[in-house]
């Protein structure tokens, strides 16, 4: 039977912050640009990260900044790490500064399946969506002097000895690095209890653990390995997508190497509690101007990125879909 691992199933899946942002995310009035001011760039817009530097929330919320400064769609926008629980601690101080329309929070899949496995007080469903940016396929990685040079050659000594082969992932259990190996493993006739999963939190600490040997592979979005992948200091044994990914084209796919298997994750951004229309609008238009520019597609083909743009109530509809199923699904595992 077919196994397709859509946005949705996917899910069930030192740090230095800069120093204003220990003294709280609320921004003064005197920091800010209105929205409507004649073409001006916005000014004090926050955008805080919830896990380590490095991995792919950091990547893509630096990116957003980067792209939307160059464009001059916003002007001194910050962006700053606070990991910890696999996202759900920056999710407690979003959750934490209702009101304040100048903080935002890049998030994915991970963050919903660890709310429930970390058992966090704070939901996603009280946050204020913003947009739905994009959607990567997943990639089992191995260290370049690895004895496994194709993924089948990484399955075979799997099977036979599942517990022995550790592998790492980003994300707490529940999420998309640890639900990636998981049903990997259940498509290939590994039993997942079976399966030796070690979290990090995060690509950032998830990528000195693969170029360190202490796990035999990652499982995680390809994107956060490009640099290392074009060092040749790490090999992308196979992506999760239906089709080959440009960036690393000459990378097969499961599919493509004969393991029928597709897998998606998906980034966005949410915003406090109880912001203004006026302050979620800014978010809104700011990003969607974002979206629209050659920047930011520039961006989506360098890093093999697709575009899976929403904002507003269609973004809201599709967290609490997300958010529900996820529940469910997470339940039927025993890990909410």
């Amino acid at each position: 039977m077919r196994t397709r691992f859509t946005a949705l199933l996917s899910a069930v899946t030192g740090v230095v912050m800069l120093a204003a942002t220990a003294c709280g995310a609320t921004a003064q009035k005197d920091e800010t640009t209105a929205a409507g001011a004649a073409g001006a760039p916005v000014a004090g817009l926050r955008l805080m990260v919830p896990n380590t530097p490095g991995g792919g929330y950091d990547t893509t919320a630096r990116t957003v900044a980067k792209v939307m400064e160059d464009a001059k769609i916003a002007s001194g926008v910050q962006v700053f790490n606070l990991p910890g629980a696999g996202g759900t601690v920056g999710l407690q101080r979003t959750v934490n500064e209702k009101g304040n329309g100048k903080l935002a929070m890049q998030m994915g899949l991970g963050v919903v399946g660890a709310s429930y496995t970390s058992k966090s007080q704070a939901t996603l469903t009280q946050t204020t969506p913003i947009a739905k940016l994009i959607e990567e396929a997943g990639a089992i990685v191995v260290p370049k002097d690895s004895p496994y040079q194709t993924i089948n050659d990484l399955v075979t000594a799997w099977k036979k000895n599942p517990k022995g082969l550790a592998v790492g992932g980003g994300s707490l259990p529940g999420g998309p690095d640890h639900l990636l190996p998981m049903q990997l493993a259940k498509q290939v006739g590994i039993d997942p209890k079976e399966v030796n999963f070690i979290s990090y939190d995060g690509g950032g600490e998830l990528l000195p653990a693969i170029l360190g040997n202490k796990i035999a592979f990652g499982a995680s979005g390809y994107s956060e390995f490009l640099d290392q992948v074009q060092a040749g200091q790490i090999r992308v044994l196979a992506v999760t997508s239906e089709e080959p990914v440009e960036v690393i084209k000459d990378v097969p796919t499961m599919k493509s190497a004969g393991i029928d298997f597709v897998f998606t994750n998906w980034r966005g951004i949410v915003a406090p509690p109880g912001i203004s229309d006026a302050d979620k609008k800014v978010w809104i238009d700011a990003l969607t101007t974002m979206h629209g520019s050659d920047l930011w597609k520039g961006e989506l083909v360098k890093r093999g990125w697709t575009d899976a743009f929403v904002t507003g109530d269609q973004f809201t509809a599709f967290l609490a879909e997300q958010d529900k199923l996820v529940a469910e699904i997470l339940t039927q595992l025993g890990l909410a």
